[in-house]
């Protein structure tokens, strides 16, 4: 089997390449160790920043997300019982954000690549990616129980921190940067309409809490946790009475209670892979960096990713020149360490540290109002919010 571009993952990362690369006259087959229906119900990221839903559009992947999707020009602080809102497009210029889940994302991806794109392969497990330093880079997989090769001229890895492809890296070639953080989300899924039509993101003295959503009829809401909490150990009402002790305020807002159709804990890291390219494999995503949730980066992250390779790669084409792709891994880390300085910041600014000390509490809150109090502190939290440029 033979093909141009050998893409392992069909996340939205690997799905919406593969689109990409068709849209350029560029062949590729993707391979998906799962079934359809896993990735089509696999809950991750909500949030799309304003590059991304651009990125979707060009790639005639927008109709349904635009038609469904729910535009939010700004999110909510809230600590001390008080509410504070960021406006993003009047501190941005008019950026904002689009509330779609990626469930629904990798939805619209697959049925335009099944429809119009190359191959496609579900419960096909990539292996090993062998040779990726010659011109004949070749990926092994396993598809009912029979072993093949995926020969390819560039192999890119979308297949997430546990897949095959950053294995490929040579150790002493390898620089990995990480933190884990000593809590985690708690995080439901509840059938009742969102008490509040844009994110809040609450700093309590018991933790953090999000309220977010999927739907104007589902919402999607978060406790912090102690790391090692197991979801089922919590009880739904247990559940909503600490999220409602978080998110309190003193104005009367009322959170809305409904049925938790779903329960999971998501921990909490980042992570950084250096360098992003070797020989002609690259890595896209979660096979590269991972951000803890609080700055809604980790999807945006790897769009970005393969909107950088599908550019350079044509770019190839049209003028013979490597020059974009052999600055892939240069350029991608570039946005990747201003999204992970973002994410950590969020982190660090929102969630209470298990021991923090009284004057540690007093600086995280005096860090809130001046978040709250300056329109240039505001500016900046807005601006890496929405999405940094795509070069």
């Amino acid at each position: 089997m033979r093909t141009t571009v050998g893409i392992i993952g069909a996340g939205p990362a690997g799905l919406l390449l593969a689109r990409l690369l068709h849209n350029a006259g560029i062949d590729s087959v993707v391979l998906e160790s799962r079934d359809r229906a896993y990735v089509e119900r696999r809950q991750r990221a909500g949030i799309l920043e304003q590059g991304t839903v651009d990125a979707l559009r060009a790639a005639g992947a927008g109709e349904r997300m635009d038609r469904e999707g729910l535009r939010h020009d700004g999110i909510e602080l809230r600590f001390e019982r008080e509410r504070h809102r960021i406006d993003f497009p009047d501190l941005t210029g008019g950026s904002s954000v689009l509330v779609y889940a990626q469930t629904e994302v990798c939805k619209d991806l697959i049925a335009l690549q099944l429809r119009e794109g190359g191959p496609l392969l579900f419960e096909a497990e990539a292996l090993a990616v062998e040779g990726a330093r010659s011109d004949r880079p070749r990926i092994r997989f396993r598809q009912e129980g029979r072993e093949d090769t995926l020969d390819c001229d560039w192999v890119v890895g979308c297949d997430g921190f546990r897949g095959v492809a950053r294995t490929a890296v040579p150790a002493a070639l390898s620089r990995v940067y990480e933190r884990t953080y000593p809590f985690g989300w708690l995080g439901i899924l509840a059938d009742v309409a969102p008490s509040h039509d844009e994110l809040v993101y609450a700093r309590h003295h018991r933790g953090f809490a999000l309220l977010s959503m999927r739907s104007p009829a589902v919402s999607r809401l978060y406790l912090q946790v102690p790391e090692g909490t197991v979801a089922g150990d919590w009880a739904d009402e247990e559940i909503w009475d600490e999220l409602e002790r978080r998110l309190e305020t003193g104005d009367g807002w009322r959170l809305e209670r409904g049925p938790v159709t779903a329960k999971s804990v998501t921990p909490m890291r980042s992570y950084v892979h250096e360098p992003m390219r070797y020989g002609r494999l690259f890595l896209a995503g979660d096979a590269a960096h991972i951000v803890p949730p609080t700055g809604a980066k980790g999807l945006n992250l790897a769009v970005g990713d393969v909107v950088t390779f599908a550019r350079a790669l044509a770019h190839l084409g049209a003028t013979g020149s490597a020059e974009r792709l052999d600055a892939y891994s240069e350029t991608c880390l570039r946005r990747v360490w201003q999204a992970e300085r973002f994410s950590y910041d969020m982190t660090t600014l929102l969630h209470r540290a298990p021991g923090a000390t009284p004057f540690e509490d007093r600086v995280q809150l005096a860090r809130l109002r001046r978040v709250a109090g300056s329109r240039a502190a505001r500016t900046d939290l807005a601006e890496a919010y929405t999405g940094f440029p795509l070069e």
